[in-house]
């Protein structure tokens, strides 16, 4: 993914007129000032506005995670899905600017024939710093620089501390769940900020994770490589496939997990599924993604 570009505000040479300049993942948008009412499409830029205090105009509508649950009252107008914006919405809501991210980043130019339009898109290979631009970004977009600031602040300190008791913490297998089968994340997926950006090192390089099930993995291979940690993904719990919580769980109680070492150690980590899957690129699910290694960590 493309790492979304410095947003600036400039000044027009041609007068006193004010122009606020976004330059973004694909490309520059220049609106004749700061915009006022703003329509967040993407579930990382909702997660970055809400943890700010800011007041979208309209929202998407589906895959809300637990901390953004209060959109789903009626009185947040609805403008579309995760993935697909809705057209007729947008064109009738009279905004000044649309925010569009990871998944609706396809739609961006049929939102832009529509509406001024950018794409926040956070970039998966350096995901902390690229979260911090985008909390900047998004905090001069709604006037809320100060608060942006604090939270950039705030996550430095959780990742700079995590990167500390990380360091020496030994091997990692990010595993994923679906539909009853078991897969790997290597360093480039959604998740491999915690090899790439924390320093656990990795059981495996070449991790063919190209799919949302994650390179498909049996409980013998789990047991060869014997990792230190283990880090789970329950992506049915995430999309709201599981009927109940825990399926994860349950997949890998078997007698091959439990003889590797993150067993035996009490290192097998159930991240949470909306934070580690559906928004991970934004401000809460990284401090709530955080939080739960550190506490680990702390543990052992």
């Amino acid at each position: 993914m493309v790492l979304a570009f410095a947003l600036l505000v400039s000044i027009s040479s041609a007068g006193a007129r004010a122009e606020f300049v976004i330059e973004h993942a694909q490309g520059r948008t220049v609106l004749p000032k700061k915009p006022e009412k703003v329509l967040v499409l993407d579930i990382n830029t909702l997660d970055i506005a809400e943890a700010l205090g800011a007041q979208p105009a309209g929202v998407l509508g589906s895959n809300l995670p637990p901390w953004l649950k209060k959109y789903a009252d009626p009185r947040y107008a609805r403008m579309g899905t995760l993935f697909e914006p809705d057209l007729e919405a947008i064109n009738a809501a009279g905004a000044d600017l649309a925010i569009v991210g990871v998944r609706s980043r396809g739609k961006l130019k049929d939102v832009a024939a529509l509406v001024p339009a950018v794409d926040l898109s956070f970039d998966q290979d350096k995901i902390v710093e690229s979260v911090k631009a985008n909390i900047t970004k998004v905090g001069t977009i709604f006037g809320k620089e100060a608060e942006a600031a604090r939270l950039v602040a705030d996550l430095d300190a959780r990742v700079a501390k995590l990167r500390d008791s990380a360091s020496g913490a030994g091997t990692a297998l990010i595993l994923v769940v679906n539909g009853g089968k078991v897969g790997a994340y290597g360093p480039t997926s959604r998740i491999g900020w915690l090899h790439r950006e924390l320093g656990f090192k990795t059981v495996e390089s070449k991790i063919d994770d190209r799919f949302h099930g994650g390179d498909v993995v049996s409980f013998e291979y789990i047991l060869e490589k014997n990792p230190d940690w283990i880090f789970v993904i329950d992506r049915d719990a995430a999309v709201g496939a599981a009927k109940t919580g825990g399926a994860a769980a349950a997949v890998l109680d078997n007698e091959l997990v439990r003889q590797t070492s993150a067993a035996k150690l009490g290192r097998i980590v159930y991240l949470d599924p909306a934070a580690a899957y559906i928004a991970p690129g934004g401000y809460t699910a990284l401090t709530i993604l955080t939080g739960q290694i550190q506490a680990t960590l702390d543990r052992k």
